[in-house]
């Protein structure tokens, strides 16, 4: 009876273990702020774009970008490539033309090995006298972002590993309650 009890509590506390960790492993970066700041109102276009991260990113060549988009959502604005600091990914912009509504695409790898993705707006008021990059550099920078979140394991895996402990523990129990007395 004593080690049917031990064996019931150690599958408790395993199967707790196992919920309580999935969590924080499975915890990607998440974006904690920006500047420019998600729909905010500026009258003048920002010289960079700066994205700050709850977690440090993954740095590496072509692991992490930011594509800026005009009001046109084709003019790319972005002027070279993304770089990483701890956890903060910035990307010069060049000076901005049209007044109107710019989208930050942004896809980083996550400390945790995978990528993330989103996209902010911010609003230019007063019309600048720039150009977007040149149709050849924007056709590298379009591909890499993407929508969406990519990462983690899917739901089954976890349904599987739950069924296969459960039965597990049930198949032991039995078995060590079959040989009491």
């Amino acid at each position: 009876m004593r080690s049917v009890a031990r064996l019931t509590a150690a599958l408790a506390v395993s199967l707790l273990a196992l919920v309580g960790l999935a969590g924080p492993a499975l915890a990607h970066n998440q974006l904690i702020s920006s500047n420019p700041a998600d729909k905010a109102v500026v009258d003048a276009g920002p010289g960079t774009v700066e994205l700050t991260f709850d977690q440090p990113v993954q740095a590496g060549a072509n692991l992490n970008s930011i594509v800026v988009l005009g009001p046109d959502g084709k003019g790319q604005w972005q002027d070279g490539k993304a770089a990483v600091r701890s956890n903060v990914v910035s990307v010069p912009v060049r000076p901005l033309g049209p007044a109107g509504e710019y989208r930050v695409g942004y896809r980083i790898l996550s400390a945790d090995g995978h990528s993330v993705s989103g996209e902010l707006k911010f609003t230019l008021t007063t019309a600048g006298n720039g150009t977007p990059a040149p149709a050849d550099a924007t056709a590298t920078a379009a591909g890499q972002t993407g929508g969406g979140d990519d990462g983690g394991l899917p739901v089954w895996v976890w349904i599987v590993g739950a069924v296969v402990l459960l039965g597990a523990g049930i198949l032991l129990a039995v078995r060590v309650g079959g040989s009491a007395p």
